[in-house]
């Protein structure tokens, strides 16, 4: 069950996923619902100590780290990427005492790279913000990182992407451990979803990639400007006065993907901004994206990006004559729930 958690900080503290671990886990919802109030403690190194944040405020922990020795949660906010060196040892020997005891982990964000500091991601999946996601590869090759996600759950350790993505896997925590309904509760009182669908994919701008030779240069173009027409590998192999076999190595050579993938990409790139800029049924947007039929363009798009295309453009329709009648349809969803 889930009683108590505590929230360390040190200096370089986001105040983003601080205030959302804590107004997940440390506002006292029981005077208004059935939510149980949990006992609720922030620490720093020292009871009282200021710990700086990442904008120009500061955070006094009301507790040292002995507050970490009985939390059933251990909830550690994002915090400024660092040198390993640089993170305090104190912090993660409480890290790995909390850890041995079989505490659960939560991270938020960048927080990941103290329980990787502290060796408790070795081995283990896990997820940071998409942007931290190599750098904490390559300092703990032995991760097992997937930068897709919103969170990963992997039992005493679950760990979390960007920003409100802290507020999913929080949720989640709960919902685990507690139920749906309290979950509810408190998604509602927040006003967010319980639940959101897709993972981090939706949010990343994937470059393409490009090449050098000058020949595929002119071809990358032609295909580009041309997304609703048909190409074969070997009509783009005559383009590119290569034999298709040739063509197939070098494409791949250049750009690390081979040319269907490549177009299936651009495809899907362009359909992004069809879908966030107007309201184009997705039959209209498969057909001038080259996909064929809706069926195809939904399976190549869900594939890329992580969510339908019908789901993107709720969440990223900014232009559209539908993007304000959606939102408010979102609204009244929310208000419902739980």
């Amino acid at each position: 069950m889930l009683h108590s958690v505590t929230l360390p900080v040190i200096d370089g503290l986001a105040v983003f996923e601080f205030g959302l671990l804590t107004e997940v886990f440390g506002l006292d919802r029981s005077v208004y619902s059935d939510v149980p109030a949990f006992d609720f403690r922030v620490c720093g190194l020292e009871a009282g100590r200021p710990v700086s944040t990442q904008v120009g405020a500061q955070v006094i922990p009301e507790h040292g780290l002995e507050a970490m020795e009985h939390a059933d949660v251990i909830a550690v906010p994002a915090v400024r990427v660092r040198p390993e060196e640089e993170y305090p040892v104190e912090l993660l020997d409480a890290l790995r005492r909390a850890s041995a005891r079989g505490a659960i982990l939560l991270s938020a964000c960048s927080g990941a790279f103290l329980l990787g500091a502290a060796g408790l991601l070795d081995g283990r999946p896990c997820t940071t913000h998409w942007r931290y996601a190599e750098e904490l590869q390559r300092r703990y090759p032995s991760a097992r990182i997937d930068p897709d996600v919103l969170f990963v759950d992997d039992g005493d350790l679950i760990t979390s992407a960007g920003t409100a993505a802290g507020i999913d896997a929080s949720l989640h925590l709960v919902r685990r451990e507690l139920g749906s309904g309290i979950a509810n509760v408190i998604a509602r009182n927040m006003v967010v979803p319980p639940q959101r669908d897709g993972g981090q994919r939706q949010y990343i701008s994937r470059p393409v990639p490009e090449a050098e030779c000058d020949a595929l240069v002119d071809v990358l173009a032609f295909m580009n400007a041309r997304l609703a027409e048909q190409h074969s590998v070997g009509s783009l192999a005559q383009r590119a006065h290569m034999s298709t076999r040739t063509f197939a190595r070098r494409f791949v050579a250049e750009t690390g993907v081979t040319p269907m993938q490549w177009l299936i990409s651009q495809r899907v790139l362009h359909a992004r901004l069809v879908l966030e800029t107007s309201d184009a049924s997705i039959e209209e947007i498969a057909a001038s994206c080259g996909f064929g039929s809706a069926t195809l363009f939904r399976h190549h798009f869900t594939r890329e990006v992580g969510i339908a295309p019908t789901a993107y453009r709720r969440t990223f329709a900014c232009d559209a004559p539908d993007a304000e009648a959606a939102g408010e349809r979102a609204g009244r969803e929310l208000l419902s729930l739980g």
